[in-house]
């Protein structure tokens, strides 16, 4: 894999409960609605479940996720391809936390601040 390892991890407030933001993160539906890099493929489940494996594209570069834990407050993906590691996520009422590791060229933590002031506006506007 070319590129450098880079690691970041981020925790924000937001004025939702910690089952909205869940539904946010679990549910592909609502994942396309606020995720920068847009929607998903025909076929996806409603929720995100362990095992589930898919693919999105940034620009000309594909990302394969598989998704390896999915509880009722976190969230952990493997990823491969344009980004070798893993994404994490926990929330909670009124906080989420993004966890992020891998080798890429991609800016991990650019990518990663810009999804969750994302995630924060679209839960903004569902109240």
């Amino acid at each position: 894999m070319l590129g450098n390892f880079q690691q970041s991890q981020l925790r924000i407030e937001v004025e939702a409960t910690a089952d909205a933001i869940r539904n946010s993160l679990m549910r592909p539906a609502q994942l396309e609605k606020w995720l920068p890099s847009g929607g998903f493929s025909t076929g996806m489940p409603e929720e995100l479940h362990p095992g589930l494996q898919f693919t999105k594209q940034i620009g000309p570069f594909a990302i394969q996720h598989q998704v390896d834990i999915a509880t009722s407050n976190s969230l952990r993906l493997l990823l491969s391809q344009g980004i070798d590691g893993f994404h994490e996520w926990y929330w909670g009422e009124g906080w989420v936390q993004s966890r992020v590791e891998g080798v890429t060229i991609f800016p991990l933590s650019l990518g990663q601040s810009l999804s969750l002031l994302s995630l924060r506006q679209f839960l903004t506007k569902k109240d």
